[in-house]
C-alpha cells in the first residue's frame, strides 16, 4: 500500500496525519480488513493473533466516525471497549488516548481497580467519547444507577475468548441488555471456538466474519522450544540458567499459580535477578507499579501468571519462559506472544515434566510446532520420555549455550549455589515458605504455609503430579485461582485518561 494507505480505508485525515507524524503508514492486516467493514457499519466478528495491530483496527474507524458526526451534549459514553483484564484496558486506553490527544474534544476514560466511585461519577455526568472497561466494574456503576447509555453508538468486545475463559458471560450479557439496540458491535477474538461464535450469537447482528491468522498458526518469528525437567526444584536451576543467557534483554516467566508467582519471584531475586511478581491478587497500582518498572528497565522479569500478564505490551522482551504449562492449549499462544511482538523475533521455552506430555501434545497437535529440544550442559532431565513421545519429537538435543546463546552484556554475581546446603526463609506478603535450594531432587519438599494451607511437594514430580488441586487451586482453571468471576468483579475500579 502506499503513504495514503490509510486514508484510502477512509480514515479521518486528521487522524490520517497523526499517523503518519508517528511513522505509522502501513495498516497491518487485520486492520485492512476491519477498517471497512466498521466504517460502513457493519457488525464484526474477527480473529487475529496478539500483536497484530488489531486495537488500532477498532479505533481508528471509531474515532472516524467520531470526528465525522460531533456531539458534545448529553453524559456517558459513544464508544465502549470491554476488556476480561485490568491491565489490557489500561494499554487499549493508553492507545485511545494517544490517538485522541490530538483531537478536538475527545474524552478517553478507563475504569478499572483503584480509583474511588466519586472520580468515576465525576467522569459520567459529562460528554465522553470513549470509555474502556472491565465488565465487572462496569456492572458495578449499571448497578448504582451512575452511567448513561443513550449516547452510544459502538460496542467492541476484546478478547472474547478470555471473558469466557474468566467466567464474565453473565456480566457482559447484562450490559449488553442495557445498551441501544441500534448501536454496532465488533468481537475480536484470538481464536473464533465454537464457544465463543455461540458467545457472540445474540450480541451480534449480520456480522462480518474476519479470520486472517487462526489460532492454528504459530507465530513464525518465535523460536519455540522444550527442555525436560525432573521436578520443581530442577525446574528453578533451569529457570536461572535460561535467565542467565538472556541478559541484557527482557522475559516473562508463567507460573500455574499466585503462589508459585511470587515463589519463583523471590527464589530469583535470592540469586542476584532483578525479578518481580505480577498476579491477581496484587492491588492494581501495585500492578501498574510493577508493569512500569519492566518498561523503564528497572527489572528485566516478571513472573506472572495468565490472567495478570494478559495485554501486557513490553517490545524489549525476548524470552518467555513456561515454568508450568497452561492447562488450556489455547493460553500458550497468549502467552508466547510476549515476545515476538510487531514484527521482532523472540523465543518461548517450556519447562515439561514427566506427567506434562499430554498437555504438550495437546498444544503440539492444535497448532502443528515442530519444538526444539534443549538440553543444558549439567542440568540435563534424569527421566526419559516414553517412545511416543520420542517419535513425536523433530527436534534434536540442542542447547541455548554456544552459537544460539541469548548472550548479554551484564553478569550476576557469579554465586555457585550447586555447592550450597543452606535453606533460605522469607516472609511474604503474611506467608512463610522456606525452601532447600540444594536439595536433592528426588528426596526433597518444598512446604508453604499459604492462607491456612498447607501444601508439601515433591520435588521429583511435575507440578500436575502433585496432589490434585481442589476447586479454586487449578492451575489456570474456570474456576481456578485466577479465573474466578468473583474475583475479577472485585479488581474492578476506575481510571481516567484526560485529553
Amino acid at each position: 500500500m502506499t503513504q495514503s494507505a490509510f486514508a484510502a480505508l477512509g480514515v479521518a485525515p486528521a487522524i490520517v496525519s497523526m499517523l503518519e507524524s508517528q511513522q505509522i503508514t502501513e495498516p497491518t492486516p487485520i486492520q485492512a480488513a476491519a477498517i471497512p467493514e466498521l466504517l460502513a457499519g457493519h457488525d464484526l466478528m474477527a480473529s487475529a493473533q496478539t500483536g497484530t495491530g488489531k486495537t488500532a483496527a477498532f479505533l481508528l474507524p471509531s474515532l472516524t466516525k467520531l470526528l465525522k458526526e460531533p456531539k458534545h451534549h448529553g453524559r456517558g459514553p459513544r464508544i465502549l471497549v470491554l476488556t476480561p483484564t485490568r491491565e489490557l484496558a489500561d494499554q487499549v486506553a493508553k492507545v485511545a488516548s494517544d490517538f485522541a490527544r490530538r483531537l478536538p474534544r475527545c474524552k478517553v476514560a478507563c475504569f478499572v481497580g483503584g480509583t474511588p466511585y466519586p472520580v468515576q461519577n465525576r467522569i459520567l455526568s459529562q460528554p465522553l467519547e470513549v470509555l474502556v472497561a472491565t465488565p465487572g466494574r462496569l456492572g458495578d456503576l449499571m448497578r448504582g444507577g451512575r452511567i448513561d447509555f443513550r449516547r452510544l453508538e459502538m460496542l467492541v468486545i476484546d478478547e472474547a475468548d478470555r471473558m469466557l475463559d474468566m467466567g464474565f458471560i453473565d456480566e457482559v450479557e447484562a450490559i449488553v441488555a442495557a445498551l441501544p439496540k441500534d448501536r454496532q458491535t465488533a468481537l475480536f477474538s484470538a481464536t473464533l471456538s465454537e464457544s465463543v461464535q455461540e458467545f457472540a450469537a445474540p450480541l451480534l447482528r449480520a456480522p462480518k466474519l474476519i479470520e486472517l491468522a487462526p489460532s492454528t498458526t504459530p507465530q513464525p518469528q518465535i523460536d519455540q522450544a522444550v527442555h525436560y525437567a525432573d521436578g520443581y526444584e530442577h525446574k528453578l536451576k533451569l529457570t536461572a540458567a535460561l535467565l542467565k543467557e538472556n541478559e541484557g534483554n527482557q522475559s516473562i516467566v508463567f507460573t500455574a499459580t499466585k503462589a508459585d508467582a511470587d515463589g519463583v519471584a523471590e527464589w530469583l531475586k535470592l540469586e542476584g535477578f532483578r525479578a518481580a511478581a505480577m498476579h491477581g491478587d496484587m492491588a492494581q497500582r501495585d500492578r501498574r507499579r510493577t508493569l512500569e518498572r519492566l518498561r523503564k528497565g528497572e527489572v528485566d522479569m516478571l513472573i506472572a501468571t495468565d490472567v495478570a500478564a494478559r495485554g501486557i505490551d513490553v517490545a524489549g522482551i525476548s524470552l518467555v519462559l513456561n515454568f508450568d504449562l497452561p492447562k488450556f492449549a489455547e493460553d500458550y499462544i497468549h502467552r508466547i506472544g510476549r515476545t515476538g511482538r510487531a514484527g521482532r523475533t523472540g523465543r518461548a521455552v517450556s519447562l515439561v515434566g514427566k506427567n506434562d506430555f499430554q498437555p504438550l501434545s495437546r498444544i503440539r497437535r492444535l497448532y502443528k510446532i515442530n519444538f526444539d529440544m534443549l538440553g543444558l550442559p549439567g542440568l540435563e532431565a534424569n527421566f526419559r520420555p516414553e517412545r511416543k513421545e520420542r517419535d513425536a519429537r523433530r527436534g534434536n538435543g540442542r542447547s541455548f549455550g554456544g552459537n544460539k546463546s541469548f548472550g548479554g552484556q551484564k553478569r550476576h554475581d557469579g554465586r555457585n549455589t550447586e555447592n550450597r546446603h543452606d535453606q533460605r526463609s522469607f516472609e511474604l506478603r503474611g506467608e512463610t515458605r522456606t525452601y532447600d535450594r540444594n536439595a536433592d531432587n528426588r528426596g526433597n519438599t518444598r512446604q508453604f504455609d499459604n492462607r491456612s494451607e498447607v501444601r508439601s511437594h515433591d520435588h521429583s514430580a511435575s507440578p500436575y503430579s502433585q496432589n490434585k488441586r481442589s476447586a479454586g487451586q487449578g492451575y489456570g482453571s474456570r474456576g481456578g485461582n485466577d479465573n474466578r468471576r468473583s474475583q475479577s468483579r472485585d479488581h474492578s475500579g476506575s481510571r481516567g485518561w484526560g485529553n
